[in-house]
């Protein structure tokens, strides 16, 4: 029994030994006398004596999270940051209700690291240390996140917007594109509307484009976005068929297919898949069937779009280019097929036999024939595709010579639109030159109108 006696003594000791010392360290934190509290907490972590207990890793998270806190005691104790960080991790495992910092005002240490963490990362994003800066912002985050958590603020916001927008800010900076991506993210899960943070939506689009093509990730953002900040919506628009440009020709031509169909083809969207087609010849390996059946496509998704917004001058002006070109080519053939014909009579021998001249001059007309033929089936097709082209591109021209301020690209477009109505009234003034003096007075008096405009806008 006396044993046992002297051993419950000797228990009872230690306690209040162990209560004491608690004591004299609770005493320097609330006197604000931190240094002498982190004396007091560091020799009590070194006695091997002091049993492992929650209580004394929360006491000192609290101390060195203040340290940290403090720029003169964290410039002379440099270990403070990673000090209080694991001792607040030690004493998470021994109390995890965290009843012993509620109980002792513990709960500060998570505000001091969080507000360490913020001053320390602000400091870095100021100096463009990016990537450290960065990782200052998520270990603030970090805290942050268990006092929203654990409702240890009366502030009912479920996260701090403001430092994970740094924080993806100085990842982005830093050319470390995927852990921005991962805090970006956190934002426009949280569907947050502010047009301040609107780019964030559009660096996810444009991540899940270029930097990491993923569609499933791409359509959840886009589908974010036009949800949140719907007056964006044509700049969307133009997100996504900047994605589907990534696709190739076929799967292009069936999303195309697909969404006519089922009657979601906007304006815009009709503009990108025509110029889409329209460019297909010159960079895709296509047979000419398959050019031709792509320039039908093309014009036909310019006209919808047109058919949506009789004031798209765009709209208009690409349908008159596709026809232009298409009589430049028509126009081609017919000059290849002049100079053929010449070819063919400048080689005919000279021959004085009259049989012999007789059967020179019918062979030169057998091969010269089939080159005639081809011209004069030409020619009516030819006048329907320049009467096409006159009637678009005046109807661009006619939408943007008003306009009181134009864009670059309708600058471009309105004094590309006069000087190929110059040419195709000029061609079309020749060929009546000497057969139809009215038709010809007319083309002639458009002609001058339209040159005369040449680099005017």
């Amino acid at each position: 029994m006396k044993k046992l006696l002297l051993l419950s003594i000797f228990a009872m000791s230690l306690q209040i030994a162990t209560a004491q010392d608690y004591k004299k360290v609770k005493n320097a934190v609330l006197l604000g006398r931190i240094e002498d509290a982190k004396t007091e907490i560091d020799k009590l972590i070194a006695d091997p004596k002091t049993p492992v207990k929650a209580e004394t890793y929360m006491w000192k998270g609290r101390i060195y999270a203040a340290i940290f806190k403090n720029q003169q005691l964290n410039a002379k104790f440099a270990n403070a940051e990673a000090e209080a960080e694991a001792a607040l991790r030690k004493y998470e495992e021994l109390d995890p209700t965290y009843a012993v910092a509620i109980a002792n005002d513990g709960i500060s240490s998570y505000f001091d690291m969080y507000t360490s963490f913020i001053a320390q990362g602000s400091k870095r994003f100021e100096q463009k240390d990016w990537a450290n800066a960065g990782q200052s912002f998520v270990n603030g985050i970090k805290y942050i996140d268990q006092i929203i958590a654990n409702k240890w603020t009366s502030n009912t916001i479920p996260m701090d917007t403001t430092s994970i927008l740094y924080a993806a800010i100085c990842f982005q900076n830093a050319k470390e594109l995927e852990k921005a991506s991962l805090y970006y993210k956190k934002i426009a899960d949280n569907k947050v509307n502010d047009t301040n943070y609107v780019d964030v939506y559009r660096f996810l689009v444009d991540y899940y484009t270029r930097g990491k093509k993923d569609e499933a990730q791409f359509y959840k953002y886009l589908g974010l976005s036009r949800e949140v900040f719907p007056a964006f919506n044509e700049e969307w628009e133009s997100y996504e068929m900047d994605f589907i440009d990534t696709y190739d020709l076929k799967a292009k031509t069936d999303l195309y297919a697909k969404e006519e169909a089922a009657g979601t083809l906007t304006e815009n969207k009709y503009i990108q898949y025509g110029s889409a087609f329209a460019n297909a010849k010159m960079k895709d390996d296509l047979d000419s069937t398959t050019a031709a059946m792509y320039n039908s496509k093309a014009l036909e998704a310019f006209k919808k779009a047109y058919a949506k917004n009789e004031k798209n001058a765009i709209a208009a002006f690409n349908t008159g280019v596709i026809h232009y070109n298409n009589f430049g080519e028509l126009d081609d053939k017919v000059r290849d097929n002049i100079r053929t014909v010449q070819r063919i009579n400048s080689e005919k021998p000279i021959e004085k036999d009259p049989k012999k001249k007789a059967a020179a001059e019918a062979k030169v007309k057998a091969e010269t024939e089939p080159y005639l033929k081809a011209n004069a089936a030409l020619e009516a097709p030819i006048a329907k595709e320049v009467d096409q082209a006159v009637e678009w591109l005046e109807k661009a021209y006619i939408l943007l010579k008003d306009k009181a301020t134009r864009t670059n690209n309708e600058r471009s477009v309105i004094n590309k639109s006069v000087d190929w109505l110059a040419n195709l009234y000029s061609y079309k003034r020749d060929k009546v030159r000497g057969k139809d003096n009215a038709a010809f007075d007319k083309y002639e008096a458009k002609f001058k109108e339209f040159d005369a405009l040449h680099s005017k806008f």
